[in-house]
């Protein structure tokens, strides 16, 4: 069964005299354990698309099933639970806050839950999730005593810490210079690995070459769905960089 089906999705925003048509009819099947890249030029449609995946808003006609559950109708506070429960989320800008630290930010999503769980299995469960990301060395550090590549790390860590059934990233290497981004990737390649399905908003070419699967959007509907050929891997783009490194310096 799929985990995100969009059957006939549409999105019309009405500011009064004009009406915008953002999502024009996309049906979308995403499988557990796929890794896909949603592209698209500025106006495309692809984050209003991400909004109504999040559960961050509805369609205005259509179904969406996320894990089983059609949450096309559903009010206000069951889009919540539904977001708490289902969906992880990781942001462009981090989204960290500056006066707690990794741990403690990775904690957050606990809290908002509907479950009992206690304290200790909290920050075990945190701590697990920053060790996953390979920042369990910094989970006493503060955002500000974080490099980009480690607060993108935090952040992912935060959007598995609630057990996702989708984890949902908006232009994740965004504010990152390009060797960072790609070991940003690799981390988002194994949690892939292991088996988290990933849907990530990003307009760079180059980043979605890393996804398993591209979904390309224009003015509003799905014009291509490839699988990515020649996919890279992030672990062989770092030892490249790191090979043109010495190489540099040998040269210099």
């Amino acid at each position: 069964m799929s985990v995100v089906q969009l059957d006939n999705i549409h999105k019309i925003y009405d500011s009064g005299e004009v009406k915008v048509h953002a999502v024009r009819g996309v049906s979308i099947s995403i499988q557990k354990g796929e890794f896909v890249a949603l592209m698209g030029a500025s106006g495309s449609g692809k984050s209003t698309l991400m909004n109504l995946l999040g559960c961050l808003d509805r369609p205005t006609s259509g179904k969406y099933l996320l894990d089983g559950t059609d949450v096309s109708g559903l009010d206000r506070n069951e889009l919540a639970d539904i977001r708490n429960k289902k969906l992880g989320f990781v942001f462009q800008g981090f989204n960290l806050l500056s006066r707690t630290t990794a741990l403690e930010n990775v904690e957050l999503p606990m809290f908002y839950g509907k479950r009992s769980v206690s304290r200790a299995a909290m920050r075990e469960r945190a701590m697990y999730c920053l060790s996953i990301v390979g920042l369990a060395n910094r989970a006493d550090h503060f955002p500000s005593q974080l490099s980009g590549g480690q607060q993108q790390r935090a952040a992912i860590a935060r959007g598995l810490v609630n057990q996702p059934q989708v984890l949902l990233a908006d232009e994740p290497t965004g504010n990152l210079d390009s060797k960072t981004s790609i070991e940003v990737m690799g981390v988002f390649q194994k949690l892939n690995e292991e088996g988290i399905t990933i849907l990530m908003v990003t307009h760079e070419l180059d980043v979605a070459r890393f996804c398993k699967r591209n979904l390309i959007l224009r003015d509003g509907q799905l014009v291509n769905d490839i699988i990515v050929p020649n996919r890279l891997i992030a672990e062989d783009e770092l030892r490249k960089l790191r090979e043109a490194e010495a190489a540099a310096k040998l040269t210099a």
